[in-house]
């Protein structure tokens, strides 16, 4: 099993689409062109094995107050026992650094969006980047390819970022779609589409109108049809409210054996139990590309969320490339640096934007 970090960041600093598999793909094999399911295991949640109902109940209700920003670690932890742990270095102190391990390979860029791109914000519906972190965005697609690897939507986060020359990623990587043009790194004539898990999309639907009903009478709570998984958001229920949150998802997916549970900040997501995530999509999307065996790839993933774990992970196993974790308080994390907030993360890219052109000045000397 990888070690694992944890961060103490420097104070300093709608239309289904079909799926195309890639020829000679080693993320579909010719027998399989599915990915085949897999237990909830990892950060997801127990829905129907051991112990009570009751029990399980308090044990998500612990669970979401783990993944939520406002509350720390356990008081038996003091602080200075997290501080006794890695202290996992700023990506901006340490830029240079960075820079040089990618020296003489090609620079891939993927990144989350809420918390990275965008601040995390009480209504998702709202969670808006900024025309300046837009600006950075679209001058480093045109240094390196750049994805966006969201849990959201694919349509959805594509309408936040409105850049047609990069790759999405939507649905925690199930929902899968290159540019059509506008990128210099498109390969071939048809954009890149994976949608692994579209024999879902039914159940989904099915479960996302159950959500519904059964949380209305819960204030602050907001159900989010992600077309590929369901996000129930409780960022702005009461704490002594979230138990009628966990049971009514409860109730609704104890009937649906073939989705599972996990969560990210202050929301509990509903996916299936196909083995895809964020860092398949990754890998993905590093083959689509034609990188799948280079040696000469370097790929950086910048993200929040419990679900960028994936990705951290499988970049740490393929020793290419470096995970930067958005955060301003401890987390365990397969991360290699970290950035504190949106703003620090434009910052970063932007840093990225001038090296890229000062190498190409250099290189035409």
């Amino acid at each position: 099993m990888t070690n694992q970090n944890v961060v103490v960041p420097d104070t300093k600093s709608g239309i289904n689409l079909p799926m195309v598999r890639l020829s000679g793909s080693s993320i579909f094999p010719a027998t399989a062109q599915k990915p085949p399911t897999a237990p909830g295991t990892g950060g997801n949640l127990e829905i129907n094995g051991g112990g009570g109902g009751g029990a399980r109940i308090n044990s998500w209700i612990d669970s979401m107050r783990a993944s939520s920003p406002t509350h720390m670690k356990s008081s038996s932890q003091s602080l200075s026992q997290q501080q006794q742990q890695i202290t996992l270095p700023s990506a901006m102190d340490n830029f240079d650094q960075i820079m040089e391990a990618s020296r003489g390979k090609q620079i891939v860029m993927f990144l989350d969006y809420d918390g990275t791109l965008s601040p995390i914000v009480d209504d998702p519906d709202r969670a808006f980047m900024s025309k300046k972190m837009r600006t950075t965005v679209r001058r480093l697609a045109r240094c390196f390819p750049t994805a966006i690897v969201s849990g959201r939507c694919r349509d959805k986060v594509y309408k936040f970022v409105r850049l047609a020359e990069l790759y999405y990623a939507g649905s925690h990587g199930m929902d899968i779609k290159g540019p059509e043009k506008g990128s210099k790194y498109t390969k071939g004539t048809e954009p890149v589409i994976c949608q692994p898990a579209s024999e879902f999309l039914p159940m989904i639907d099915e479960v996302f109108k159950e959500l519904v009903a059964k949380t209305k009478l819960t204030p602050g709570a907001k159900v989010e049809n992600n077309k590929f998984c369901v996000s129930v958001h409780f960022r702005c229920v009461e704490e002594k409210k979230w138990s009628e949150v966990a049971e009514a998802v409860k109730s609704v997916l104890k009937k649906y054996p073939k989705l599972r549970l996990s969560q990210g900040r202050k929301v509990l997501e509903i996916r299936p139990t196909i083995k895809w995530d964020k860092g398949k999509a990754l890998e993905f999307l590093l083959e689509s590309l034609g990188f799948a065996n280079c040696t000469d790839v370097f790929p950086v993933y910048i993200g929040d969320d419990r679900t960028d774990e994936d990705a951290f992970k499988v970049l740490k196993e393929r020793e290419q490339g470096f995970g930067i974790l958005v955060s301003k308080v401890p987390k365990e994390t397969n991360a290699s640096y970290s950035l504190q907030e949106p703003t620090q993360v434009m910052d970063f890219l932007q840093r990225l934007v001038d090296w890229k052109k000062l190498a190409f000045q250099e290189s035409r000397m």
